[in-house]
């Protein structure tokens, strides 16, 4: 049996919440929202890392139309935002939109009908309007190492932890110092006998001012909500003057390498030490990193740094770039995700019955991350270039909600069959990101980074002031996008209605 929606929605994180909230105001009803995990949540329901938290204010990443005053810390720890968005699920009135355990396997578009198929593990569906909530940080990326088959120990990503494996004194290496592994290995240090710490590139740490919120403040923020909207627009504020170094005038991020270098040298004694810890790159052309643990768990003494790549996996071992073997009961990965080589972009198959992916040839655009020439009906969320190093992705969630609410709008009322972004408009878009783009400490801070994809392109990052993006993407102009009109109907097909209709 095929099961059909006039929107179809995959994944339950933010982006997912946010639309389904955002279709029901607008007194959408025939949706669903397709999860293939047990749970919603996104990235926060697959990231159970010891230590894992945002490192973006809570008051900032949380919904500006759901502010949350119970939150325990100025930066919310993994299990409060999960809650969170459960919260939100049932606030909005979603969750009998809500199908669990149901991955998309495949999605195609049928021209004819003008209608996605969509394969999942349940069954197909059909939907009029297919919509990508996936996001990027969603499929663990795992390093081209040889002989990782091989390794007879423990594996594991950071953003699939094995909680039922105790590394109570094993010996672990880590391999990665991004993000995740900044959050995780201070967590596990004192636990395990010994761990290895791998870097190919140290990253710049700045100190973080996390601290937890007190009784008194929750109970203001609940008694009065203007004062939680004021302490997210401070945040908001900090967060967004930080563009003019990204992307205006990228010299001015010497003044934070600054703060971030003596925060190294307060808290690094020893020479050799800090000077494998110092980055050789402009601040800012990496994702930065607030943290006042790292630091001193590299110091710890069953903790090693070892400032190289990894060359090998053996059954019991790795192998630096040095050809230094070191043996290992447990190797974790903290080394990121598939971002600009997007995954559910193989799945999906356009007008040319390409898929997104092969389209793209190794460079993914869209028009405001969203929408794609020759991929009608069809929406995503967090897609090429809504990427930020600064603020809260949340915020950009918000605004394309937005637009892709319009969309869909535009399309129901007009009665017309598809809706398309105009290829000169999407094109247009896209010249003047890599502009912008040009200029940046992306591109000029000295460093490789995940936000570059295949050909070498940042297809990840948003190159200027948040509010200019929302105010872009919420202005709806009929004028981006194509409306094909439906087919009439045939005499065969009005009196088929019609018999339908009188039964």
């Amino acid at each position: 049996m095929v099961q059909h929606a006039q929107v179809l929605v995959v994944g339950s994180g933010f982006s997912g919440i946010a639309l389904g909230r955002a279709l029901r105001a607008a007194r959408f009803t025939d949706f669903r929202i397709l999860e293939r995990g047990d749970d919603v949540g996104g990235v926060w329901r697959s990231n159970t890392y010891p230590g894992c938290r945002c490192d973006v204010p809570s008051h900032l990443y949380s919904f500006s139309f759901a502010p949350n005053p119970d939150w325990t810390s100025t930066y919310s720890p993994q299990p409060e935002i999960q809650d969170y968005l459960r919260r939100c699920l049932d606030r909005f009135g979603l969750r009998p939109h809500l199908r669990t355990g149901v991955e998309v396997e495949e999605a195609r578009w049928d021209e004819e009908r003008g209608l996605w198929h969509v394969a999942t593990s349940e069954g197909p569906w059909t939907a009029q309007v297919l919509v990508s909530a996936v996001g990027p940080l969603t499929e663990p990326k795992l390093p081209d190492v040889p002989g990782i088959d091989r390794f007879r120990g423990t594996l594991m990503h950071s953003a699939r932890w094995d909680h039922g494996h105790d590394l109570t004194g094993e010996r672990v290496a880590s391999i990665g110092t991004g993000a995740s592994a900044i959050q995780y290995v201070p967590e596990i240090a004192d636990r395990v006998g010994r761990l290895y710490v791998f870097q190919r590139s140290a990253p710049w740490i700045t100190p973080h001012d996390k601290r937890p919120v007190t009784d008194a403040e929750r109970a203001a923020f609940r008694a009065r909500p203007l004062r939680q909207r004021i302490e997210r627009g401070k945040a908001y504020a900090a967060k967004e003057v930080l563009v003019l170094g990204f992307a205006k005038r990228p010299q001015l991020m010497k003044v934070l390498q600054g703060v971030a270098r003596k925060h190294l040298e307060r808290q690094v004694a020893d020479p050799a030490l800090r000077r494998a810890l110092t980055p050789d790159f402009t601040l800012g052309c990496k994702r930065i990193v607030p943290s006042n643990a790292w630091y001193p768990a590299l110091q710890k003494p069953q903790v090693e740094l070892v400032p190289l790549a990894l060359r090998e996996i053996r059954e019991h071992s790795v192998v630096d770039a040095d050809g230094v073997e070191r043996e290992v009961d447990t190797i974790v990965f903290g080394t990121g995700f598939h971002v600009t080589d997007i995954p559910f972009a193989d799945r999906v198959y356009g007008r040319t019955g390409e898929s997104m992916n092969a389209m793209w040839a190794g460079s993914p655009r869209a028009y405001l991350g969203v929408s794609v020439p020759g991929f009608p009906n069809f929406f995503m969320f967090l897609g090429p270039n809504s990427g930020l190093g600064h603020s809260s992705m949340v915020y950009m969630i918000e605004a394309q909600a937005e637009h892709v609410k319009n969309a869909i709008r535009a399309l129901d009322v007009s009665g017309a069959a598809t809706i398309e972004v105009d290829r000169r408009v999407h094109d247009a878009y896209n010249a003047e990101l890599d502009r912008k783009l040009a200029t940046t400490v992306w591109e000029t801070g000295g460093c490789r980074t995940f936000y570059r994809d295949a050909n070498g392109r940042n297809a990840t990052l948003y190159p200027d002031w948040t509010f200019a993006f929302r105010r872009r993407a919420t202005r709806w102009k009929p004028d981006a996008y194509h409306l094909t009109p439906a087919a009439p109907l045939t005499s065969g097909e009005r009196r088929s209605a019609t018999s339908a209709d009188a039964s």
